[in-house]
């Protein structure tokens, strides 16, 4: 149950933050990503604020010999850099810069009751539903989660 609570904690925390910095705003973040037109650099400043807090965590969590809500850490099983790893990085670039979103502000958007999100979601389980088919059970949902 405290993992529970602590992930519905992390949760809300970082959904709470991309509804605030505006990532759930698609015109925003076309903006952002529009450097050749009417460029919005206001993500820029999101992204500024985010590095600080990441390197804290990473050196914290560096110190501990476990997590907190794990029995143990769990590294990403791939390192490689392949065609697999380029593939998904161009179709998650591409997806972003047409539609605006990508997963994690998607599933805030959810929260929203954004039409947009409803069909960003699906098919981004779409997705995961081809990959699965194509590569086997549990791929998808491994890529997902850094495994």
């Amino acid at each position: 149950m405290p993992r529970l609570l602590a992930a519905l904690a992390a949760g809300a925390l970082f959904g709470l933050g991309l509804v605030v910095s505006g990532m759930v705003n698609p015109a925003k973040v076309l903006g952002f990503l529009d450097i050749a037109g009417d460029w919005d650099p206001s993500l820029a400043f999101v992204m500024g604020g985010a590095i600080p807090v990441a390197a804290l965590g990473f050196r914290l969590g560096a110190r501990r010999t476990r997590p907190v809500c794990a029995a143990a850490f769990s590294p990403p099983a791939r390192s490689l850099i392949d065609a697999r790893l380029i593939t998904g990085a161009v179709l998650f670039g591409l997806g972003w810069g047409l539609a605006g979103i990508c997963p994690g502000p998607a599933l805030a958007m959810l929260g929203l009751f954004e039409i947009n999100a409803v069909a960003f979601v699906l098919a981004m389980i779409g997705g995961m539903l081809i990959v699965q088919r194509f590569e086997g059970p549990g791929v998808a949902a491994a890529s997902v989660m850094g495994r």
